[in-house]
């Protein structure tokens, strides 16, 4: 069960430490390393979650895999979380902690999703659109191709959303015929 309070909190104890020893960048990178393995290894992602597997079971694997690839204060925090009985959340930590790294410095995470893919142009104009209205952040574009949208495009930014697809046209023209507000009503 999802648990964003507890996945914040511990992002931002591992964060304070990572700034203390000036290793933000390295335990980011590693985290990144772990989450990339749990996407890639379905395996791995449910052996975590697991309630039937012991926790150093766990934990071995999770050596076997990272010990000489990530840094000794990432492998400290995961033993930790693992003897705790948090392992579950490691991807929850691993999201909270990348969203604290962008807040530290400023970057604001742009999304693009097109129906088809966009050209540099095209991607560069709409950054520069979203960096002139974000000044003084660092914007990190995320491109994704959607079929489903038709034409146009959705752009996500932080909490705001500009919807300039054919799909959502579409699903405007259909509501308001479904509303038969031409149909004057007696």
């Amino acid at each position: 069960m999802p648990n964003p309070r507890l996945a914040s909190r511990y992002a931002k104890s591992l964060m304070d430490i990572a700034v203390e020893q000036n290793s933000v960048e390295t335990v980011l990178n590693d985290l990144k390393s772990l989450d990339d393995v749990c996407h890639k290894s379905r395996d791995f992602a449910v052996l975590l979650r697991s309630p039937v597997a012991k926790a150093d079971k766990k934990l071995a694997v999770v050596k076997a895999i990272f010990e000489g690839h990530i840094s000794n204060l990432t492998m400290s925090f995961i033993t930790l979380m693992t003897h705790k009985g948090r392992e579950e959340y490691l991807q929850e930590i691993v999201q909270a902690f990348i969203q604290q790294y962008n807040e530290l410095k400023n970057i604001k995470v742009v999304k693009l999703t097109t129906a088809h893919p966009v050209n540099d142009t095209v991607k560069n104009a709409i950054l520069g659109k979203v960096a002139k209205a974000l000044e003084g952040n660092t914007i990190d574009l995320k491109v994704e191709v959607k079929p489903e949208l038709i034409g146009g495009f959705v752009l996500e930014v932080e909490d705001k959303l500009f919807d300039a697809s054919v799909r959502r046209d579409l699903n405007d023209i259909r509501s308001s015929l479904l509303d038969n507000s031409y149909i004057s009503k007696m």
